[in-house]
């Protein structure tokens, strides 16, 4: 299982990888200042909760850009074809290249990828046979830190006592509701497509 360096030149795979690392940002920044390091403050939370949103969080964007760079399984231009092997590769009608069966074109990347799986513009990469293994890594610690936000979103307003103390001055505590209401709907949005993926890529690799 390889793990080259696979960067890929497309605008549009950009926008989206840039969406996701704002919203990555948004919930890395507001989540701790908003609510769990005044919480923390106040008693009602302990220091084992900011610490696994931070591990959270960094396992998430690991994984996108591990994801994002890693060589999905890109055949080479003269790929060496073992003898007993001929009869289960074929000839690409796009690139006129020869690649082994199950292996897919892909024109955003302008090359064929062992068992491509699709080609994700949120990771900016295809999912193919090298690293489709990354994808689920993603699939999954991005739905545990959606699940987490969610929860302290929902906790914030109905379970932790109301805070003693407010720096009313600072623009982040002004508007604290509007800023959590975009955490929530950012989660609960990201959450449902992520969990729907994930469900299909493990039962694609069951089946």
């Amino acid at each position: 299982m390889g793990q080259r360096i696979h960067f890929v030149v497309d605008p549009q795979g950009w926008c989206c990888m840039g969406l996701i690392i704002f919203i990555w940002l948004y919930n890395t920044i507001f989540i701790p200042k908003v609510i769990l390091f005044p919480h923390y403050e106040e008693g009602n939370i302990s220091v084992a909760a900011i610490l696994c949103y931070y591990f959270c969080s960094l396992f998430c964007i690991a994984s996108l850009f591990r994801a994002s760079v890693a060589d999905p399984g890109k055949l080479p231009e003269n790929p060496k074809i073992p003898i007993t092997e001929l009869e289960r590769w074929e000839l690409c009608n796009k690139c006129n290249m020869m690649r082994p069966k199950r292996s897919h074109h892909c024109s955003r990347c302008g090359h064929c990828v062992r068992r491509m799986d699709h080609h994700c513009p949120w990771i900016n990469n295809c999912v193919g046979e090298d690293n489709h293994w990354l994808f689920l890594q993603l699939c999954f610690y991005t739905q545990i830190l959606s699940s987490y936000t969610l929860i302290l979103d929902f906790c914030h307003y109905y379970y932790f006592l109301p805070l003693k103390k407010n720096n009313w001055d600072v623009f982040v505590f002004r508007h604290e509701l509007a800023l959590l209401r975009i955490s929530a709907f950012m989660g609960l949005i990201i959450l449902c497509g992520i969990s729907r993926l994930f469900y299909t890529q493990l039962m694609g690799i069951f089946t």
